[in-house]
């Protein structure tokens, strides 16, 4: 049983299924309550549109804390693109002050600098280069490089490199995943990518299935 945080604008259906296609069993939870009492070994934060949104849904149900609750006790966890960004302490989207994330991990969510040639949003297939060949999450994948799907604007900077389980190179290198003990998380979309997707999310349901 894997836990699926609904925060109200997440491709809720698209990663629900990717699950299930792994031989998952998802259950969507909107509150604390619902996932203490769903059982579930793994919890999985996905996420698209504004990081201001996802943060303010999750502080309104009280799911920031237990997301962190989670994190903390090395229950394995899966953040999806926004879910990745929630992450961090702050991000520049929001306008001049910024949205604040969860705090769990230093460091900060910036936007795309790139040259004109460059189109932001990255949206589309891009490599990955996995830098933690050992990672349970990155167990069958090919660590020199991984196409998956990208929409974002904005991507993470961690104040602590040792966190960086996977890179892209889009007009310069940039934070694709993170991983610490059995929390990980990735700004691109494994449910958008297909086969190479489906291992993602294999491997989180193995981990979740061994804790």
């Amino acid at each position: 049983m894997i836990a699926v945080i609904d925060n109200g604008i997440c491709n809720l259906r698209s990663v629900t299924k990717a699950l299930e296609a792994v031989g998952a069993k998802p259950a969507v939870v909107r509150t604390p309550a619902e996932l203490a009492a769903s059982g579930a070994k793994g919890l999985v934060l996905p996420g698209v549109g504004a990081l201001r949104d996802c943060v303010g849904s999750l502080r309104a149900t009280g799911l920031d804390a237990a997301v962190r609750n989670w994190i903390a006790a090395d229950k394995p966890f899966l953040g999806v693109c926004l879910g990745m960004q929630a992450l961090f302490e702050h991000s520049e989207e929001g306008g001049a002050a910024g949205t604040a994330g969860l705090g769990i991990f230093p460091g900060k969510v910036v936007k795309f600098q790139r040259p004109p040639e460059y189109k932001i949003p990255h949206m589309g297939w891009n490599a990955v280069r996995f830098v933690q060949p050992n990672s349970p999450l990155a167990a069958g994948l090919a660590t020199e490089g991984e196409a998956f799907y990208f929409v974002h604007s904005f991507h993470c900077v961690p104040a602590d490199k040792a966190l960086v389980l996977g890179e892209c190179d889009y007009g310069g290198v940039f934070t694709a995943a993170i991983a610490r003990g059995r929390c990980f998380a990735t700004q691109f979309h494994p449910e958008k990518s297909q086969a190479k997707g489906l291992q993602i999310y294999r491997n989180f349901a193995v981990t979740a299935a061994g804790a």
